[in-house]
Formats: C-alpha cells, structure tokens, sequence
C-alpha cells in the first residue's frame, strides 16, 4: 500500500499556522513590554512628591527622578536600534527587557538619591533596547495593509500602562511605599524574557553583515545628552553652553555620516523621503507638546488641590484610558484612510485641549480635569497610531530597525523638552524651594504658561502633519 504524499496545501497551511502562532507570540511579548515602561514612568511621577519627602529634596532635583530615565532611553534609542538590525531584534529586545527588570529591582533598594538616579538611567538603557525595537519586531512580521490593527493594540498597550500607573502606582505608593512601584514591574520583564525565549522563533536581521558605526553612535549620544541636559539646566549660563555645544555636535554628526558607508542613521531617509521626515517631526513635536501634562497635573492635584497620590492618580487616569481604548481604532483606520488626515485632526484636538488646560486654577472643578484629560486623550491617540505606522510604511525592511529607532528618539527627546519646559518654568516662577502654600500662586503661573506654549507647539505640529503627503 503506497503512502500519499503530503499535499502542497497542507505544508503551506502548516506553515501559515505557525505563522499566524509566531505573529500572536510577538504581538503577546511587545504589548507586555510596551505596557510595562509607561506603567512604571507614570508610577514614578505620581510617586514623586513620596520620594520628595523621604530625601528631603528641591523641585528641580525631583525632576531628574524622572527625567534621567527618559536621558538615557533618548541618547541610546538609535545607536541599540542600528545593532538590532545587525544582530537581531529579538536578541536586543530581549536583552533590554533583562536589563530593565533587573535595574527595576535595584531602584527598589535605593537607599539614596544619587542611587534612586543612577537605577532609573539603567531602567533608561534597558528601555532604549527594548522599547525602541518593539515597534520594528511587529513590522518584520506584519504586511503593511495588516499592521494597523496589532500596531493599535501595542500602542493601546503604551496608553494602558499609562492609565494603570497612577492608579496602581498612587494605591502601592500610599500603602506600601515608593519602593513596591518597581518591585510591581519585576514579574512583567520575567514573563517577557521566558515567553520571548521558548516561543518567539525566529530572527530579524536585514542588515547583518554590515559593519556598526561606533563614532557615530558616539558623536550622536553626546550631542542629545548635551541637548538635554542643557534644555534641564536653562535659564542658566552652563545650560545654554551645553546646548550650544549639542547643536555644534549634530553638525559634526551629519558632517561624519556622510561619509559612511554604513552609517548608524541614513540621512537620505531626511533627505528624500518627506513622509519619513516630517512624521518624525510631528511626532517630536507632538510629545514636546503633551509630556508635560502627567508630571505638572500630579504636582497640582497634589499640592494645590491637596489630593493624596491615590486620588490624584484616579483623576489622571481619565487621559490614557480613553487613549488605549480609541489607539487600536485609531489604527484599524489607518488601514482605510490617510493616516495624515487622522494624525493631522488628533494634533489638532490636542492642541484644543491644551489651551483649555492653561486656563486651570485652585478652583477648577476635578470633574472639568477629567473631561479636558479625557479629550485630550482622544486626540493623543488619534495622532500616534497612525502616526507610527505611516512611518514604519514609508522605509524599506532593512530600516525597520532604525525607523522605530528614530521615532522613539524623537519621542524620547520630545518628552525631555516638554520636562525642560516645564522645569525651566519652575525654576524661573518657584525656584530650587520646596512646593509649599506660600508658592502656589508661582506654581500656578508656570503650570498655566507651560500648557500656554504647549499649545502653541501643537499648532505647528498641525502644518507639519498635514505638509507630509500620502502614505501607503
């Protein structure tokens, strides 16, 4: 009796299976991923008054708290993003996803300031391999009409651990302290790490072979520590040098990789690729515009309003709740329409919400916080998802890599000025003084003109989204 061969139908629909599983196994490990960084940084903000009176510091100090996660994220998102597509995505996303459990773990036993910095720049290196490759993973194995609903969802993912952050955080904080926040985040990275390793198969690297541009990597991370740390420093003399110096490194890094033949950022994707370049730039803009908000509201419920941690986070929930349930739409409609024209009318609802907010005081009713978080929110998420993917649409695979890499540099860096913004208010209304009674009218002076030119950042952003023509 002879055997019948297998059918070609049969292999290809063995195939497509395994397929169909590996594509559910990398969406399940990056959302995780994705949900874990923002749980953690809207942890840390509506812990921060907490920790402020544990160590007994200043208002601009208590920034670095926060801030000196997002320095490193943003110094080493391109160059981690440049050796995932040499090496591989998996192996360097994984590889961040270690690192920052394990830095979550040392934050949790800081027994200083300088230390409490130190573990979060170390969160910031483990989120710079990990969250910058997360969004090129889901493009190696998404086609590009099918990538709007699980981009979506990743996305959805970011805004949901926003949502769950100051809530969880705010409840772990007043009754457990500071420190349970990061040990909270320990059991997510462990389940990354096993999952990734015993289910993701297989390897995306497009680039291998090619050689790592090292000097440039160097010349880049020095240039946006300086940006940031002077953009942190401002008004003063030796931020302004740090940001001159920046501007002076960026020149020498376009000088050099100009002459590369396998740069660590390709500039003729700036050059000749106009959706690519002014997505990046709405998305800069965007982020310069909106960081801001957690960090200063946190303070004002807490401070002015006389909210504890637990209460205020409910009230910040109401902005990323509505942004995880309306970014996975958000994407499914950017498989149908422009995504410009979506991204384009989210910058501008954002932009609407954020004049609204420069007008708060001590008297603005919690229930007309909510709906003016809430709005903004829903024009925050109409403007990422389908932001992210015109970008990712708009390189060849070989870039995916640097592609997300960019995107979240301009993300990070965005993030950091919209902080610096609002730390250079502080220093110039409230100064290096705790936040007491006798300083909230200051405080609310540089609350209302930090939201007041935020806005007007978002006005730009709408002509720099609308500028970037048709995308796939």
């Amino acid at each position: 009796m002879s055997v019948e061969p297998v059918r070609p139908e049969s292999a290809a629909s063995t195939e497509s299976h395994s397929i169909r599983t590996n594509k559910k196994v990398a969406l399940i490990v990056t959302t995780i991923a994705n949900f874990s960084w923002p749980f953690m940084a809207a942890s840390v903000s509506i812990a921060l008054p907490s920790i402020e009176r544990e160590f007994h510091i200043d208002a601009v100090l208590l920034t670095w708290v926060a801030m000196s996660f997002t320095l490193a994220t943003a110094s080493l998102l391109v160059p981690f993003s440049r050796i995932s597509d040499i090496y591989g995505r998996k192996r360097v996303f994984l590889c961040g996803v270690a690192v920052f459990t394990v830095a979550s773990f040392l934050a949790s036993i800081a027994t200083s300031v300088p230390m409490l910095i130190a573990c979060r720049t170390l969160q910031g290196v483990g989120g710079a391999m990990s969250f910058g490759t997360s969004v090129a993973i889901i493009t190696s194995l998404y086609a590009p009409h099918e990538r709007g609903k699980p981009m979506g969802i990743a996305i959805g993912a970011v805004y949901l651990g926003i949502s769950c952050g100051p809530v969880i955080g705010g409840f772990l904080t007043q009754h457990l302290g500071w420190r349970s926040i990061f040990l909270a985040n320990i059991p997510f990275g462990i389940l990354v790490v096993v999952l990734g390793l015993l289910k993701l198969k297989g390897e995306w690297a497009e680039s291998r072979g090619e050689r790592f541009d090292l000097a440039g990597s160097v010349i880049c991370s020095a240039s946006l520590i300086c940006l940031i740390v002077g953009l942190s420093m401002l008004p003063g003399s030796n931020g302004w040098l740090a940001v001159i110096l920046s501007f002076f490194g960026f020149l020498l890094f376009v000088r050099w990789e100009r002459g590369r033949t396998n740069p660590v950022v390709n500039l003729a994707l700036f050059r000749n690729n106009r959706v690519f370049a002014l997505s990046n730039v709405a998305a800069l803009i965007h982020y310069s515009a909106t960081n801001a908000v957690t960090f200063m509201m946190s303070l004002y419920l807490q401070y002015v309003k006389g909210m504890s941690p637990q209460g205020a986070g409910l009230l910040l929930v109401a902005q990323p709740i509505v942004q995880a349930v309306v970014a996975t739409w958000a994407g499914r409609l950017s498989d149908r329409a422009q995504p410009r024209l979506v991204a384009t009318a989210g910058m501008a609802i954002t932009a609407l919400c954020l004049f609204l907010l420069s007008i708060i005081d001590e008297r603005t009713s919690p229930y007309v916080i909510v709906a003016k978080l809430a709005l903004l929110g829903f024009g925050f998420a109409l403007f990422t998802s389908p932001n992210t993917i015109a970008v990712m649409n708009s390189v060849e695979k070989k870039s995916y890599g640097v592609a997300s890499g960019i995107l979240s540099t301009m993300r990070a860096v965005g993030q950091v000025s919209s902080l610096a913004i609002a730390l250079l208010l502080l220093s110039l209304y409230v100064g290096r003084v705790r936040i007491s009674p006798y300083y909230f009218p200051f405080f609310l002076k540089s609350i209302r003109l930090t939201f007041l030119i935020c806005a007007l950042l978002c006005v730009g952003g709408i002509f720099a989204s609308i500028a970037r023509g048709k995308t796939q």
